[in-house]
């Protein structure tokens, strides 16, 4: 398989159709790092004012209200206008470039230890869904996480069916089944560290374990396509 290109992410950061040749010279736009409608420019939030941030995120990139330290609430961020550039012909055709890898944390999409999407979880894949209308890729791979508590076959089990729920709700949202791989890796890909949150099974090892907790989501053959239309 060939490796999948990889892109500058912009969670939530707006993605307008941008021409071809410019593409390159946008390295850090206005709340890189967050997931952004395209459609009215603001940033993506689920019902109870999540924000979502992917693989592009860093603590010198939050922004309020998705500072990840206070709960978020609406933010409008305006679409950025197209930037003009004479070298490229009217004729080429503008493919809407993604983010190559998103990460949905598994307690904004599911209850804890359950695999049944929640409203708030459905919200989040909805706007994911926005941002691949019209995006050019080959297959997209939902792989599920859990944390370390419980078994190496229960966590297996339960990392699989969580990444189903996802693909089987993309499906229904008119994604190709067929361009989507659902795979989960158990508690084997830890985001947290050796030495983080120590101790036994409580509330506050329970919360320091979420980044483990989730499901990523990623565009593998995506490719910026131009052409004379």
């Amino acid at each position: 398989m060939r490796p999948s290109t990889k892109f500058v992410i912009a969670i939530f950061a707006a993605t307008a159709l941008i021409p071809v040749t410019v593409m390159a010279e946008v390295h850090d736009s206005k709340n890189q790092g967050y997931l952004i409608d395209t459609e009215g420019g603001s940033i993506i939030m689920s019902g109870t004012g999540l924000c979502w941030r992917d693989s592009d995120w860093t603590p010198a990139r939050s922004v309020e209200p998705c500072n990840p330290t206070n709960k978020p609430v609406a933010a409008d961020v305006p679409a950025p206008n197209p930037v003009a550039d004479a070298s490229v012909p009217p004729a080429t055709e503008l493919v809407k470039a993604l983010p190559q890898r998103l990460s949905f944390s598994g307690d904004a999409l599911f209850a804890f230890d359950k695999s049944v999407l929640k409203p708030e979880g459905k919200a989040m894949l909805d706007g994911l869904v926005r941002q691949l209308d019209g995006a050019s890729y080959r297959t997209i791979l939902a792989t599920g996480h859990t944390d370390r508590f419980g078994s190496d076959r229960y966590n297996q089990k339960l990392s699989e069916r969580r990444a189903g729920a996802v693909k089987d709700y993309l499906v229904s949202k008119n994604v190709p089944s067929g361009r989507i791989d659902a795979e989960g890796t158990g508690k084997a890909e830890p985001t947290t560290k050796p030495g983080d949150c120590l101790g036994a099974k409580s509330a506050k090892v329970i919360a320091c374990l979420q980044p483990d907790r989730r499901v990523d989501v990623e565009l593998k053959g995506a490719a910026i396509v131009s052409g004379a239309l």
